[in-house]
């Protein structure tokens, strides 16, 4: 019995998604709704589950058949009117996302703070750190996280349209997002 509790996918085992901020992740479009994202992502081979309540949204999470883990790779939770407003892909388990020509998921954290903060001096923006001490660039629309992989950390990413008040869509984001393990 594999007792691997903190499995971390290789790249080359990921699905490979593109962010263009505030207009697509991966498959999905932010303008989608509820039954599209559902739809689009079982294409590409995850199946969907309700994940109960989280107060205000309606949270789906989602995971490929043959993950490793039944923990979701992909957890999308959608406003009243059933668009996504926030997308978090997990750091061990999920498709890698790149932004910018930044890989997000599954890094080690200090290296990709050190790529985000390169690319935010070299497009002269703006940037910010999380109340966890997280480097996110400002434009973007995510924020990034650290999670366990047994004595070690990954990054994991969350994708939002955001306006131009990044951080009142991030107070706004739900609770949930930010206890991954």
């Amino acid at each position: 019995m594999d007792m691997d509790i903190w499995p971390v996918l290789p790249d080359t085992e990921r699905d490979q998604w593109n962010h263009l901020p505030g207009r697509t992740l991966g498959p999905l479009r932010m303008d989608m709704h509820r039954e599209e994202v559902i739809t689009a992502l079982a294409a590409h081979g995850f199946t969907a589950k309700s994940d109960g309540y989280s107060p205000g949204w309606d949270p789906v999470c989602f995971a490929k058949e043959d993950s490793p883990l039944s923990q979701a790779t992909v957890e999308c939770y959608f406003s009243t009117d059933g668009e996504p407003a926030y997308v978090q892909v997990d750091g061990r388990l999920g498709p890698q996302v790149t932004c910018e020509g930044i890989r997000l998921i599954g890094r080690v954290p200090s290296q990709l703070a050190q790529e985000m903060e390169t690319h935010a001096m070299g497009h002269d923006i703006g940037v910010r750190y999380s109340p966890t001490g997280d480097f996110s660039c400002d434009g973007l629309q995510l924020e990034l996280g650290a999670q366990r992989a047994g004595d070690h950390a990954v990054s994991w990413a969350l994708f939002f349209i955001s306006g131009d008040d990044h951080s009142t869509t991030r107070d706004n984001a739900p609770k949930a997002v930010w206890h991954r393990w």
